[in-house]
């Protein structure tokens, strides 16, 4: 019996032995299978939502957890700092390089100098959770602070709540504020004063538009009656013209008979003169004289025809004449 009780005992010291070993493995802080890395991540601003526990991820992809909120102060500076210590578990995403070879788990010194920097994000806005992201900065700021902790440090890269932060702190809100009160006076003053002119303004452009209507309107009738008169005068015109060239057309005519019988008369006495003249000597002064007289009915009769001729072709001659240069 007491081999049996010894036996009994073992083995309830050994089941005891393995469910301690399993509950570490499953609920504590050690990992058999896998690598973990620790780091600490030192904020300086307020990290609320932030708890143990918490995420931390690598542009989302969770690759940790939050281990332990310290908080450590400076008397020098009069300054406090919040130092988290994270833990990286390899085993939750693997790296490789580009070429697709496997790499060394998190080397958090090289990283850090190959750019890799923490930042403080929401991880919902609803329950007001926050948790850790990594990511590459290169180029950003690189502050570190020795003394704080023994583990190697990833450092902080301001959020954009931070940022935007920062931002509105280094605007002149002040002077915003007297500039905006004085647009606001200025504009409230305008506002009185076109309260005070605009009526009357209004009620002159309205007298003004009044005017400016009926003297379009006057116008337009004085317009309407002057075209009226030109038209009656134009009229008159066209029948003084119409009458004034039946009357050239009726005196040409008569002008036109007068000289053709004028014509007629000087043949007849040009005919006369040359029968006078063959009757009288060819040596006497008569001849002489008859010769000239002959002459000159000669160009009076040339003359009459042309001018007979243009005023048949042309009866206004008998009222302008002909011009000099005609």
């Amino acid at each position: 019996m007491r081999l049996d009780r010894n036996v009994l005992v073992g083995v309830f010291v050994l089941a005891g032995a393995a469910l301690a070993v399993v509950a570490g493995v499953l609920f504590g802080d050690f990992n058999l299978f896998s690598r973990t890395v620790q780091a600490v991540v030192v904020f300086q601003d307020s990290i609320n939502g932030l708890s143990v526990g918490a995420p931390v991820t690598f542009r989302g992809v969770p690759i940790g957890s939050v281990n332990t909120i310290g908080i450590a102060y400076d008397p020098a500076t009069n300054r406090a700092f919040i130092p988290v210590t994270v833990r990286l578990e390899g085993g939750r995403a693997s790296i490789t390089s580009v070429g697709g070879t496997a790499v060394a788990p998190f080397d958090v010194a090289e990283l850090v100098k190959r750019g890799l920097r923490a930042q403080l994000q929401m991880q919902s806005y609803v329950t007001g959770q926050a948790q850790i992201d990594l990511d590459f900065a290169p180029g950003g700021p690189l502050v570190l602070h020795e003394g704080l902790s023994k583990l190697p440090e990833i450092p902080t890269r301001p959020s954009a709540f931070q940022r935007a932060r920062e931002q509105l702190t280094e605007l002149p809100l002040r002077d915003l504020a007297v500039n905006a009160n004085l647009a606001l006076e200025s504009m409230r003053a305008l506002a009185i004063t076109l309260d005070k002119d605009l009526p009357p303004l209004v009620s002159s452009l309205k007298a003004t538009s009044d005017r400016s209507g009926e003297a379009v309107v006057t116008a337009t009738d004085a317009l309407r009656q002057l075209q009226g008169r030109l038209d009656t005068t134009l009229d008159g015109f066209n029948r003084i013209a119409a009458t004034g060239n039946e009357e050239l057309r009726q005196r040409g005519a008569e002008l036109h008979t007068v000289l053709t019988g004028a014509t007629q008369a000087i043949s007849q006495v040009r005919d006369v003169l040359s029968e006078v003249k063959s009757i009288a000597s060819a040596r006497a002064g008569t001849r002489q004289n008859l010769d000239s007289t002959l002459r000159d009915l000669a160009a009076a009769a040339s003359s009459l025809r042309g001018f007979a001729s243009d005023i048949e072709h042309d009866p206004r001659l008998l009222l302008t004449g002909r011009g000099r240069g005609q």
